[in-house]
């Protein structure tokens, strides 16, 4: 496993980092879940992504248990507060963040988190509000440092403008071989001011681990075949992004990887990207996944399997 720097943080995360998404609490048994926990720790990933809305609280509680007796500064630890925890509870107002911060810790049990991320854009409270709430939240000792997911650029730029609170260093965008809209203003924008990209979805919900054919039904233990974890698989589950990712297997072979390390490597090649996150169903997806860290690609191979994604009708 390698390494890279968080933004301008002191942090320095696997490049590959386990999601819970669908997964902890929800969507596997709490034993393939701890058992995952386990075998990323073996793989050497520091990492853990997670939210308080994953399973309405249930994914921080089954990692508050599985990490206790770890030595906390072993792992780095992300949640997110944003999306709707109850009828009135949501948001980035400073009353929410300061309640669903509290509530995190608890489920986590632990002091802090090393990475907390505002999980959407709050378009109902002013930014200086949660700006000044996440600072005085990283005084106190309770985060580390601040991120956010899915900013649009305006609204990156307008929190690096007001003075006297705590920059973002992280920004966790959906980005992959099929989605690639961060290339044009976020990256860039991010890598000029010390902000690094955790990447969600690098697999475009396991689709571009090629594991689905065309014309066949998924595999009984895929996602698209839970009725808990394929939410948000209509995009991808199309019998053209099927077909298009079928012909860049022969792009992986001649690499000498698997289709899933292809596009885990392609996302690792943008320098500021500093960690793909996976969700996995079972313990032994990880170490293929993990094994794409430090993958060195032709990039004449990303440039054809680039051309293959773009003749993807759009739906």
């Amino acid at each position: 496993m390698q390494y890279r720097q968080l933004g301008d943080s002191d942090l320095t995360v696997s490049e590959i980092s386990l999601g819970t998404w669908l997964t902890f609490g929800v969507g596997i048994e709490r034993e393939k879940a701890i058992a995952s926990l386990d075998q990323a720790f073996d793989l050497g990933i520091n990492f853990i992504d997670t939210a308080n809305a994953y399973g309405y609280g249930a994914a921080e509680s089954l990692l508050g248990e599985a990490l206790k007796g770890r030595p906390r500064d072993s792992y780095i630890l992300g949640t997110k507060v944003f999306v709707p925890m109850s009828e009135t509870d949501y948001g980035l107002s400073r009353a929410q963040i300061e309640k669903q911060l509290d509530a995190s810790l608890k489920r986590l049990d632990t002091d802090y988190v090393d990475l907390y991320q505002c999980h959407r854009y709050d378009v109902d409270t002013p930014l200086e509000e949660t700006m000044e709430a996440l600072s005085d939240a990283v005084k106190a000792g309770k985060v580390r440092y601040i991120g956010f997911s899915e900013w649009s650029p305006k609204q990156i730029q307008a929190s690096l403008d007001l003075p006297g609170v705590e920059k973002f260093v992280s920004s966790q965008p959906q980005y992959s071989l099929l989605w690639r809209r961060p290339e044009k203003a976020v990256i860039p924008l991010c890598a000029e001011n010390g902000i690094s990209q955790i990447v969600w979805s690098p697999l475009a919900q396991g689709v571009l681990s090629g594991k689905y054919l065309p014309g066949d039904a998924p595999p009984q233990d895929s996602r698209a075949s839970s009725d808990k974890m394929n939410r948000q698989m209509g995009h991808w589950n199309r019998p053209e992004v099927i077909e298009a990712v079928h012909r860049m297997k022969p792009l992986a072979d001649e690499a000498g990887v698997s289709m899933a390390q292809f596009a885990l490597a392609w996302v690792l090649r943008e320098p500021n990207v500093a960690s793909a996150i996976v969700g996995v169903s079972r313990p032994e997806q990880l170490a293929a996944n993990a094994a794409a860290s430090g993958l060195k690609i032709d990039p004449a191979l990303f440039e054809k399997a680039e051309a293959i994604a773009a003749e993807i009708p759009r739906a």
